[in-house]
């Protein structure tokens, strides 16, 4: 199954269009597994345990993993995703970006170490660097285009003279995401809950991709004005998933036994406001 594919069917299953990031912080752990980077695994199994009925993707960054040796737990981890939620996307939030030869050796860590079913890129070395993960045909790829840090501004707001129309940086990215690079279908792009007058702007020059919207929950985007932003219907079907992140919120939930359970509580509460704009004119 392609991973356009798999997004519509985990949302229409799951009823979602929450994804869960999977940042794990061994100090933020619950008490009983807090500062022991050993329990990596565990937490985040424990997560995915009791919301994977709930999301329409989950999205480890690599990043909190790497930097406690914990590779071979995301491992780990990517295959008891696949064995509790088979039907549930992986997104491996990465953010390459690199010259060809060494895409080429991002791509095979991405989907063939780590069994990802699509990954974040930057897109800013040109197509290029984009092209050998587009070689996995099944596999998607979300390029970085309006982030929710407020840094983006530095050069995603900044106007192209030498493009018609001077459009901003992240509009041309959106652009080529919606067409000429996106040769299988397989691309899609991530703007951040922030700024959703962005992704109203993303939505209208990229109307048939998938967006990946992380800032929900502790970052202070609005999940309803994100899904009005962004998502769209026609004839009763989404015209093109969209992706809503949320990671702290969900993940340190509570800092006790219970912390699974506190977790699922407050993945029902955001899809359900997430379903809640959905349904609202």
């Amino acid at each position: 199954m392609k991973f356009l594919d798999q997004l519509r069917t985990a949302e229409r299953q799951n009823g979602s269009l929450l994804c869960v990031g999977l940042d794990p912080e061994p100090a933020k752990f619950p008490d009983h597994l807090r500062g022991d980077a050993g329990r990596i695994f565990d937490f985040c199994a424990a997560i995915v345990d009791a919301t994977a009925d709930l999301v329409i993707a989950f999205k480890p960054q690599i990043a909190y993993f790497a930097a406690h040796r914990a590779e071979a737990q995301l491992e780990r981890l990517v295959a008891h995703m696949r064995s509790m939620a088979p039907n549930v996307p992986v997104i491996l939030d990465a953010k390459r970006g690199d010259i060809g030869s060494t895409a080429e050796q991002y791509a095979i860590e991405a989907f063939e170490r780590y069994g990802a079913d699509a990954v974040t890129l930057s897109p800013f070395m040109g197509f290029d660097s984009v092209a050998p993960y587009l070689k996995y045909h099944d596999k998607g790829a979300f390029l970085l285009c309006r982030t929710s840090n407020p840094g983006g501004d530095d050069l995603q707001s900044q106007r192209l003279a030498s493009v018609a129309g001077e459009p901003f940086l992240y509009e041309h990215i959106a652009r080529l995401v919606q067409g000429p690079w996106n040769l299988n279908g397989q691309l899609g792009l991530v703007v951040g809950a922030t700024y959703p007058i962005e992704i109203e702007r993303v939505r209208a020059l990229a109307p048939t991709v998938p967006l990946l919207i992380p800032g929900v929950g502790a970052q202070g985007g609005d999940a309803a004005a994100t899904v009005k932003a962004g998502w769209r219907r026609q004839g009763g079907e989404t015209v093109a998933p969209v992706v809503v992140n949320s990671s702290r919120a969900i993940l340190y939930a509570a800092s006790g036994a219970d912390f699974a359970a506190a977790s699922r509580k407050e993945a029902v509460r955001t899809r359900a406001l997430l379903a809640a704009a959905c349904n609202t004119p």
